[in-house]
């Protein structure tokens, strides 16, 4: 047999030494791969071979078009980020957009910017600054000034300060007030934006994402949303292979008695190897930086706040038990341990009700769980989705809205393992650093950015964190059957790194020195 590729002289993850390709698919590995004739031979020099990354939650779109945005996550004061839209608004002719992105105000001396400061720094100008969790947006007057305030949506607040005014933020669906101003996103520049992601991606060792919503919601560009990646892989410029999440919010009842979904009845499963119809995706509530997910007992320091839902918890139930009954697989985004336990409850109906084998329904962060709902989690076949590099930028944030005794429950990995969940590993980028290197060093070393420890009993082992990173995360999406692992029959995603990822000491060298999709390196390091 001639093949099409033989990369030699590696050290597969497998332990071999050879991987041999043919028709985009791994056909032979070490001594049978070697022996084999092949169209090309590509020398690795030693380097180590893996499983291509596999994201299994992340905004590609929303990360490719806000590398335009004013870069805010390096500011440490609010002065640094009017300092930073007074730059760009320089720029600019009066009445345009200055939009900024990943802000934290746990990082910011001087709390979140308010709409009085965007207007000094920006006069004339609309601004809008989105909170680097996504799920709150500040803007200055002139943009406030265009906004329906009087009908803020269910599941979201306008903040107002001391003397009843608007400071500028919204939070959670009030950001939906925004619309008017900004819905939808043309589909060429999603395009574009898929286009520089998955560039970027191919770079960092990543062959495979789920995208956490499209069509509708907080996180969808337009409602063409998918016509956007099937416009990108028709021009090549979809370079990773991309199973995407459906907003709830989209999806009705058809006629027929065909169920709750899309039009045509599609749902969980359409498509080919490079762009998939994924679960339905659902928002339970908000963010736990931002103070705004559901708890059963309040933030550390704010004894009358205990976040809320961003729908009604008889709506959540509602919709959880349409889209199970329709054969959707579906991943619900819940933060707060009160919000997890709501969704806990809402699956176990759907699944009591109408029973279905490896339905793989999913919590997407299941941020703040609590032993007992882990053993629910695990009893239900439920997936939970969680995000390593979270506690490195985000963590110390975390631990000042739950206080020391609720952090062992935060973003739990080794738990979740013990309890015999199959584990995927993301990063919500463009939340944090989407790198997967940073992601699998981060579930190992579980301390945040200043370097302190965050539930490292929590922490996992390299070889699990790879494994989250690729095979587990193929699981999430039923994919484990051609990606996640190398072996003869599977797809050829692979990515080739500097060092071992199984030696702790040595994560921080690590460097990806090559990526193939298909058998085909798509990117070769300088």
């Amino acid at each position: 047999m001639r093949v099409d590729a033989v990369y030699e002289n590696a050290h597969v993850i497998t332990g071999e030494s050879a991987l041999a390709v043919l028709n985009g698919r791994v056909v032979a590995l070490g001594e049978d791969a070697e022996g084999l004739s092949a169209r090309r031979r590509v020398d690795l020099g030693g380097a180590y071979v893996v499983p291509g990354f596999h994201d299994a939650h992340n905004h590609m779109a929303w990360f490719g078009m806000g590398l335009d945005d004013v870069p805010l996550s390096g500011c440490r004061s609010v002065e640094e980020v009017y300092d930073a839209v007074a730059r760009r608004a320089a720029g600019l002719p009066a009445g345009s957009w200055v939009i900024g992105s990943g802000y934290d105000q746990n990082k910011l001396a001087g709390g979140h910017p308010d709409r009085h400061g965007l207007d000094r720094a920006a006069p004339g100008m609309l601004v809008r600054l989105k909170h680097t969790s996504g799920h709150m947006t500040v803007v200055n007057s002139a943009v406030l000034d265009q906004l329906d305030l009087a009908n803020v949506p269910v599941g979201g607040d306008v903040v107002l300060d001391a003397a009843g005014s608007p400071t500028g933020l919204l939070r959670e669906q009030a950001q939906l007030l925004l619309r008017p101003l900004t819905y939808p996103t043309p589909i060429e520049s999603v395009v574009r934006g898929l286009d520089r992601a998955s560039e970027q991606y191919l770079s960092e060792g990543i062959t495979s994402v789920q995208e956490a919503g499209i069509g509708g919601g907080l996180v969808g560009e337009t409602p063409a949303e998918l016509a956007a990646y099937q416009l990108a892989r028709e021009r090549g410029v979809l370079r990773v292979r991309s199973t995407v999440m459906v907003a709830a919010s989209v999806l009705h009842d058809l006629p027929d008695g065909a169920g709750f979904g899309l039009d045509l009845g599609l749902r969980t499963g359409l498509g080919d190897e490079w762009l998939r119809v994924g679960p339905v995706k659902l928002f339970a509530d908000g963010s736990l930086i931002g103070r705004t997910c559901a708890m059963h007992s309040p933030f550390a320091g704010e004894p009358d706040n205990r976040g809320y839902f961003q729908v009604p918890e008889d709506e959540l139930a509602r919709t959880i038990r349409l889209a199970h009954d329709a054969g959707w697989q579906i991943a619900t985004h819940a933060i707060g341990d009160r919000a997890v336990t709501v969704v806990l409850d809402a699956y176990e109906a759907a699944l009591a009700a109408s029973p279905r084998a490896d339905h793989r329904h999913r919590i997407e962060h299941c941020a703040v769980l609590q032993p007992a709902e882990l053993t629910r989690l695990a009893s239900l076949g439920l997936i939970a989705s969680p995000q390593g590099r979270f506690v490195n930028e985000l963590g110390d944030g975390m631990r000042a809205a739950l206080g020391e005794e609720r952090v062992p429950w935060c973003y739990r990995l080794r738990s979740v393992l013990d309890a015999g969940v199959v584990l995927p590993a993301s990063s919500d980028r463009p939340v944090v650093d989407g790198a997967p290197l940073l992601g699998l060093a981060d579930m190992v070393r579980r301390r945040t950015s200043t370097g302190a420890p965050f539930s490292p009993e929590e922490a996992i082992t390299p070889a699990e964190a790879l494994r989250a990173y690729t095979y587990g995360s193929a699981y999430a999406t039923f994919a484990e059957d051609r990606l996640g692992t190398l072996e003869p029959g599977k797809l050829a995603d692979f990515a080739v790194l500097s060092g071992n990822p199984l030696d702790e000491s040595g994560m921080d060298d690590l460097r990806v020195l090559g990526t193939a999709v298909g058998g085909e390196l798509r990117y070769e390091a300088p």
